[in-house]
């Protein structure tokens, strides 16, 4: 059975890493830092890297709902969103995945654009 892009990259311990760096460039991203001024980052980059793992096949489940429940009250627009795939692209290629890795991760998110990114 083939690993997982999760278990390719190390677990949640290497997924964990990566979220850390990944939110070093949202916070210093003038697009992106606004929506977490008042955010508790612990929290929600504990929450990102189970999201993360996820998205790399790991043993964690999101569902459609819960993506769209949690972020319809940001306003998050098509702009900010890209912002948010390319910081995580380049932050996967830093840790050295694959590039069909980083390709697979950044497909999985954009198939929840729909859910994330504001209809207004």
């Amino acid at each position: 059975m083939a690993q997982s892009i999760f278990e390719r990259s190390g677990g949640f311990a290497s997924v964990s890493r990566i979220v850390m760096s990944f939110y070093e460039r949202v916070l210093d991203s003038p697009v992106l830092s606004p929506y977490f001024v008042n955010t508790d980052m612990k929290i929600l980059i504990d929450h990102q890297t189970k999201f993360i793992a996820f998205l790399m096949g790991g043993p964690v489940s999101f569902s459609d709902e819960h993506l769209e429940r949690l972020h319809r009250h940001m306003g998050i627009d098509r702009r900010t969103f890209d912002e948010m795939v390319s910081l995580l692209t380049e932050t996967l290629e830093d840790f050295d995945l694959d590039d069909d890795d980083v390709a697979a991760v950044a497909r999985e998110l954009e198939r929840r654009a729909p859910l994330i990114v504001s209809k207004n």
